[in-house]
């Protein structure tokens, strides 16, 4: 099936990619709030390692493969590499998690960050839960998001937070080093779930060459990718993997919560994380794309939702303002998707109320074969969704992205 995003301009896919990127991003904003509240501290930064651990190693590889810059052999890829999948992870959105980049040769390089979103949302909570994830999480899952170009990848800080003086700049450095004499890093045990789903192996419409625009991510790395550079066919591929990353990420939250609590437990947490989430992008996508405030808006957010996407992925039909949803890949794994239908509104209620709070959801057919809703408008306006609220507490809901310069980086 082709990507619903084949029909933006190139113009409007070279905005929405970054916002895609972001959104993934947070995710774990929304998430995260119900892990501290079912588990406490310490379990939600065992959720967020084993989460991320899992599902980036296997992402990083597809974007890779994607656009051509997955090394010759595999494993033994250069911090050149490592550097690229970052700019295209959603671990780390361009400016709101501003990676800075220095390469001194292929093995050895490093990065700091002058903008830390992550930080801003977490710096207030206090110490302790900024040493959760600048130590805790991010020691073993860099580490695992190294392992997918080299095992042999250490990635180790120079200094991060908590911040000593309190306003500290960059936030944090860190080295990244190939050598031979590390020993090899092992996935952890999500990773093999993770890889045992059917998003993990999900074939996309390859780039096609020649339409114009940069068509791979060959040659040097770049400070900053200008996605208005990329061509159509890049752009739409790259905006349909990081959707996909959005569920990988998705499926290996649910295994690590499904190892803490009973299973209607753990859905209750997965389903206020797609609601919270549903609604912060369905907010973005509408005004990255200047869509209209109206039922017609909705369902044109529907379509291009991360939750509906890739089409590959999840069989839906969008007509008029009626969604269709088919059985599929995305519900055979557990994805999103799994978490919607005519049992559970409300992540869809979120969705088209952040384009306009009179608008809903009404189901009109639920079988076998599938299941439809239709957007409709009530007289009255809804109030936001405890879940979206929770996630809006993130500076990430409101963040600008500026325009920026694809400048070559040299080594030092």
């Amino acid at each position: 099936m082709s990507s619903r995003y084949a029909d933006l301009t190139r113009e409007q896919l070279a905005a929405l990619v970054p916002e895609l990127l972001l959104i993934g991003q947070l995710i774990d904003r929304s998430g995260m709030a119900w892990c501290i509240q079912a588990f406490g501290r310490e379990g939600m930064a065992q959720v967020a390692i084993e989460e991320w651990a899992g599902a980036s190693p296997v992402y990083t590889r597809r974007m890779q493969r994607a656009l051509g810059y997955a090394p010759e052999v595999e494993g033994e890829g250069d911090v050149v590499t490592i550097f690229k999948g970052l700019q295209l992870d959603i671990g780390a959105p361009p400016q709101f998690m501003d990676f800075r980049y220095t390469v001194e040769d292929r093995w050895r390089g490093g990065f700091h960050l002058d903008h830390c979103g992550a930080l801003m949302d977490v710096e207030p909570m206090g110490p302790d839960y900024v040493r959760s994830m600048c130590h805790d999480i991010e020691d073993p899952t860099f580490d695992a998001t190294a392992v997918a170009t080299n095992p042999r990848a250490q990635v180790r800080p120079v200094h991060r937070p908590p911040r000593l003086p309190a306003d500290r700049h960059p936030h944090c450095a860190w080295t990244v080093v190939i050598h031979p004499a590390h020993p090899p890093v092992e996935p952890l045990p999500a990773y093999a779930h993770v890889m045992a789903t059917e998003a993990a192996s999900l074939e996309l419409d390859p780039v096609v060459p020649g339409g114009g625009g940069r068509d791979d991510y060959t040659g040097p790395l770049l400070a900053d990718l200008d996605f208005s550079e990329w061509s159509h066919s890049a752009l739409v591929r790259i905006a349909d993997e990081v959707c996909l990353q959005m569920h990988l990420l998705h499926l290996s939250f649910t295994h690590a919560v499904g190892a803490r609590a009973e299973a209607d437990a753990a859905r209750e947490i997965c389903v206020k994380q797609l609601t919270g989430i549903a609604g912060i992008a369905a907010e973005r996508v509408r005004r990255c794309l200047d869509l209209p405030r109206d039922a017609a808006g909705a369902a044109r957010v529907l379509a291009l939702h991360p939750l509906l996407n890739p089409a590959a992925y999840v069989d839906a039909t969008v007509e008029g303002t009626a969604l269709t949803v088919r059985p599929d890949a995305a519900a055979r794994d557990g994805a999103w998707i799994s978490l919607c239908g005519p049992g559970e509104l409300g992540p869809l209620r979120a969705l088209v109320r952040a384009v306009d709070p009179h608008l809903d959801v009404e189901t009109t057919s639920d079988g076998p074969d599938g299941w439809s809703v239709l957007v409709v408008r009530r007289e009255e306006a809804a109030p936001e969704a405890g879940e979206v609220a929770v996630t809006r507490f993130s500076t990430g809901s409101s963040f600008a992205f500026e325009p920026r310069r694809s400048l070559p980086i040299t080594p030092v």
